[in-house]
């Protein structure tokens, strides 16, 4: 038996610890769709779907930010019928605390609070990304606190260019902890544009996960 060549490669490091160049080097870069092109990738999957995350922002505010990739998220207990309506089409991979594995008919099984990232092939651009919302008797489920649940109509909105969003209060609540930089200028342009109902939806929430965080007063 010939001997090895030397030690195996390492694993790669977890998604959520890179650098964007490192990023690219180990899984690939993104070329994600936008609000003008996501009804066309979805147009046929018949269960809910809604934009979150920083485009969520922007519908709502009209102030034009960055945007890294594309946010879309479904009622994990659709999470099946979407690798479905994907077929040979597309290559989703489920993304589950930073680790990576294919989505396909080897491996069915998802948490309700991982998500699922798409590609066409393993030599394409990510397109999407897809947090999956747990879900409970159909009801929006909050990730962070799994007591609270909600009609799907009372955490999302229909824009004007008849896209379905996340309002801009449950987007917060997500980015409430505002480590990021993009999280605290989301906050900074939302928050004075926010009615009473948001602002009070806004304050009850984080309070349900950080009483001492400042919203929460």
């Amino acid at each position: 038996m010939r001997p090895p060549l030397g030690p195996p490669d390492p694993a790669p490091p977890r998604a959520g610890h890179l650098g964007p160049a490192a990023f690219d080097r180990w899984y690939g870069g993104w070329d994600p769709l936008d609000p003008t092109t996501i009804a066309a990738f979805m147009d046929g999957f018949d269960r809910p779907w809604w934009i979150i995350g920083g485009w969520s922002i922007e519908v709502f505010t009209g102030v034009p930010r960055d945007h890294e990739d594309m946010d879309i998220s479904i009622l994990s207990d659709d999470a099946e019928a979407f690798r479905l309506f994907l077929g040979e089409r597309w290559t989703p991979w489920n993304v589950d605390d930073g680790w990576f594995r294919p989505f396909d008919d080897r491996f069915t099984d998802v948490r309700p609070d991982s998500q699922v990232w798409v590609r066409r092939d393993a030599r394409s651009p990510w397109v999407l990304d897809v947090p999956f919302t747990p879900s409970t008797d159909g009801r929006w489920g909050n990730k962070r606190h799994p007591a609270h649940t909600e009609d799907l109509d009372d955490v999302t909105w229909v824009a004007p260019d008849g896209l379905r969003y996340a309002r801009p209060e449950v987007t917060l609540m997500f980015k409430a902890a505002q480590v990021r930089e993009k999280d605290r200028r989301d906050a900074e342009v939302a928050l004075p544009m926010l009615d009473a109902r948001a602002r009070r939806w806004l304050r009850d929430t984080v309070a349900l996960l950080d009483p001492r965080h400042p919203w929460a007063d």
